[in-house]
């Protein structure tokens, strides 16, 4: 009887393992096509990316060259423009554009706001705006005769050679910025507060609690990790700028408004052609955009 019920046992014990083998095994099989996916777009082409910037040459010519690409870059003075003029960007439209989003969230959460539903589609569509489209819209706004300028002929003002201007130019990728992609970060807002109880802020309403204070007691701390996502997502993407640069301002005036991913295309395909070198520039932004999506990450963190 012992005997019999020892087996008994055992053999469930087996039959449990190897159902639970069965079940990592299902799960590592849904995984297993997006991981190698993964792999194969975005791993295997950094790690060649990696190795191309070692080496100097055109074509199959090409030789060991070491560090050499990256001890150019420290001397290229377009690189080091085109590096001040992404930051700039960043420093100046992420900030803006966050702030202006989640306050644009917190107006169009309210469900006592009528129509709410249009306002809400109108910030968004610009998202739904072409790249490409959106530039041009632009372009022919803030130029010498468009709309902007003419608006300021009205005003008794004098016009402003928003391209000509480096400064201008600058200003005018800002405003492009903001205004493509607010109501996109408004979305996950948007998402993030439908998850707060109405009842907090009428508790808070109760107390004496004004709107800036709710905003900022309630609304801030609770969309945290919202906010933290939309921040990595948005310098990640400033980071990596390149259509507003090539078709909005054409990089001009001279070099001025030029961002790193837009000069990395003009030495892999406008100029004569080096790819170790914009390979070499591409590991560089990489490794900016890991280590800053890192330290928002470790600063955001806020489990003990």
């Amino acid at each position: 009887m012992n005997s019999d019920d020892n087996s008994g046992t055992n053999s469930r014990k087996k039959k449990g393992l190897s159902l639970a083998k069965k079940h990592n095994l299902t799960g590592w099989a849904f995984l297993l096509p997006a991981a190698l996916l993964i792999v194969v777009f975005s791993f295997y082409p950094m790690f060649q990316a990696f190795i191309l910037s070692l080496k100097k040459g055109v074509g199959q010519n090409l030789t060991w060259n070491g560090i050499g690409m990256y001890t150019r870059i420290l001397k290229d003075p377009t690189f080091r423009q085109s590096l001040f003029n992404t930051f700039f960007y960043l420093i100046i439209q992420v900030p803006v554009m966050l702030v202006l989003a989640l306050v644009l969230a917190s107006i169009l959460n309210n469900k006592n706001l009528r129509f709410k539903g249009l306002f809400r589609t109108m910030i968004f569509l610009p998202c739904a705006t072409s790249l490409v489209s959106y530039s041009m819209i632009f372009r022919s706004m803030f130029a010498n005769d468009g709309f902007i300028n003419t608006v300021l002929r009205n005003l008794g003002m004098s016009p402003v050679g928003w391209f000509q201007n480096a400064w201008a130019a600058r200003f005018v990728i800002i405003i492009a910025l903001i205004w493509r992609w607010t109501g996109y970060n408004m979305v996950f807002y948007l998402s993030g507060l439908q998850n707060i109880e109405y009842s907090v802020y009428e508790a808070a309403r109760i107390d004496g609690a004004t709107a800036l204070q709710s905003f900022l007691k309630i609304t801030v701390p609770l969309l945290k990790p919202t906010i933290l996502l939309t921040t990595i997502m948005s310098i990640n993407g400033t980071l990596q700028l390149f259509d507003e640069s090539v078709n909005l301002t054409s990089g001009g005036p001279g070099k001025a408004t030029m961002t790193m991913a837009h000069y990395i295309y003009n030495t892999s395909f406008v100029q004569s052609p080096n790819f170790s070198y914009a390979a070499a520039m591409s590991i560089v932004i990489m490794l900016m955009v890991a280590v800053l999506s890192l330290i928002q990450m470790k600063v955001g963190d806020s489990r003990e």
